[in-house]
């Protein structure tokens, strides 16, 4: 299968492409005109690379057809996504991304929502579940996913829950918790007793091959169904590099918009495709700890 990926060089991006590699699809890679490929470079000789820039109103696709498009770009810088402005700018350029393939002869689109469109409720969260706009970033990607229904395109919107893992924004939890520890420093954090949904970013990857190979359509969970809490992470990592006594939970207070407990139902995922997790959380904690211990 020929497909478009765009988000190459970032955390889920890069490790869709090695899986897109692995199951032997011809993956061409969209990339910001700057973007460091670091994450990609071992597998870089087995992709097309492209440089461009989706949201710029200047944008086309190269000359080609594509069987799927697997569309993970957007605007995450860690702290501020959430609010940015440049989320409705992501919008307009997905729409635009999407009629193009369309017009060009492209069967799929495979899109990226995210878990915090669910509305508050009762875990586990299923893809008929209420949702709620909650903030700007959740307000764009549920407008996306209504308006990709009117385009004609064969459309699977794919709602992550959490990640980690190797290669992973060293702002986000798992890698400051660990790298805080690796140090020696004290680690200071929320209550962390809500319930949450991490998933290895290799497993993630895997599911997102899996629907991008399926028939697959509408909205589909992305997470492990296994709940744990951010207290429990911290816990399992400061037993893994005896230091557990360097965790202050309550140090911190939880953001006004934190979200209460999410918990992913994947059995659409899992019938639908056959996918299933290779790690439990313990076994991908100690494989990502040990990746940071490298650097």
């Amino acid at each position: 299968m020929k497909v478009l990926l765009t988000g190459a060089a970032g955390f889920i991006g890069s490790h869709v492409a090695r899986e897109l590699v692995r199951r032997n699809h011809e993956v061409h890679a969209l990339v910001r005109p700057r973007s460091d490929l670091v994450r990609i470079a071992d597998i870089e000789p087995s992709l097309h690379i492209i440089r461009g820039d989706v949201v710029a109103s200047s944008f086309a696709l190269p000359q080609a057809s594509f069987d799927c498009c697997i569309h993970l770009a957007w605007y995450v810088e860690p702290g501020k996504y959430l609010h940015a402005p440049e989320n409705k700018e992501w919008v307009e350029a997905s729409l635009r991304l999407a009629r193009m393939l369309k017009e060009n002869g492209c069967r799929r689109f495979v899109a990226t929502g995210t878990c915090f469109e669910y509305a508050p409720s009762e875990p586990p969260q299923r893809e008929s579940s209420a949702t709620r706009p909650s903030t700007p970033y959740v307000r764009a990607k549920l407008e996306l996913f209504d308006a990709l229904q009117s385009i004609g395109i064969e459309t699977a919107w794919l709602r992550f829950f959490y990640q980690y893992g190797p290669d992973e924004d060293s702002r986000r939890l798992v890698p400051v918790v660990i790298n805080s520890l690796l140090r020696n420093q004290e680690m200071k954090l929320v209550p962390g007793d809500r319930v949450r949904d991490y998933l290895h970013i290799e497993d993630v990857a895997s599911a997102v091959g899996a629907v991008a190979d399926s028939r697959l359509t509408g909205a589909i969970n992305i997470g492990s169904g296994t709940p744990v809490t951010v207290r429990e992470i911290a816990l399992k990592i400061g037993e893994a590099l005896q230091r557990v006594e360097l965790l202050k939970f309550g140090a911190l207070p939880y953001a006004a918009d934190e979200p209460q407990d999410l918990l992913a139902d994947n059995t659409k995922l899992r019938e639908g495709t056959g996918w299933k997790p290779k790690y439990n959380l313990e076994d991908g904690l100690r494989q990502t700890i040990e990746w940071w211990k490298k650097r």
